[in-house]
Parts: C-alpha cells; structure tokens; sequence
C-alpha cells in the first residue's frame, strides 16, 4: 500500500483521538474543501442516533462546509455502514471514505 498523504492521515489521528477521548465504538473526520476538519463520535441518546460520520458530517455542514475532499472512520467494524457513507456522499460524491482499525492503520479506502 503506498505512503498515505500527511493531510489524509491527519483526519485519521482526529478520528482516532475522538474515539479515544470518549471510548465510542468509532470515531470520525472529515475535512471540507477549505481545509477545515470537523471530528466526532457516535451519537447514540434517546432521542438522536448519528454514526460517527453522519456526526462530523453534520458538523461539517452546520459550520458552512460545501463540499468534502476526505473522510475517515477508525472502526473495529469490517466495514463502514452504508449511512455513513451516503452522508458524505449526499455532500460530495468523489470523496475517498477512509476506514482505519484502532491502531490508525489503513484498512481500506471507499
């Protein structure tokens, strides 16, 4: 597997460290076409059910964000649940999903 680009891993150390910092199930980040990174964890109240991607996507949105050059997942899961997905898709169509283990290891790209 070649070298991953330093601004890709960035969102993958964001998404490591949310998820560490709350002891979520996954962690996510997405940086928008500006450059800025949004991170966040599963969302899992009463009331309000967000993966960790849908969360940061929204993040991402709520902050003006038109659009989405990455995102990344660090997951134990074998793959990224298709809702997570189709919210960056909804903002960006071509935007690489990256899915880390816990140790922040590239596991696959989407």
């Amino acid at each position: 597997m070649s070298e991953l680009d330093p601004e890709d891993q960035k969102i993958i150390t964001l998404a490591r460290s949310a998820r560490a910092r709350t002891g979520a199930a996954e962690g996510a980040a997405v940086r928008d076409t500006d450059g800025r990174t949004y991170a966040a964890t599963t969302v899992a109240l009463p009331s309000l059910q967000l993966t960790a991607l849908q969360a940061a996507v929204a993040a991402a949105v709520s902050s003006g964000a038109e659009g989405l050059e990455a995102a990344a997942v660090v997951t134990g899961a074998s793959s990224v649940d298709e809702a997570s997905v189709s919210a960056v898709r909804d903002l960006t169509a071509s935007a690489p999903v990256l899915r880390a283990d816990a140790s922040g290891a590239l596991v696959e790209t989407l």
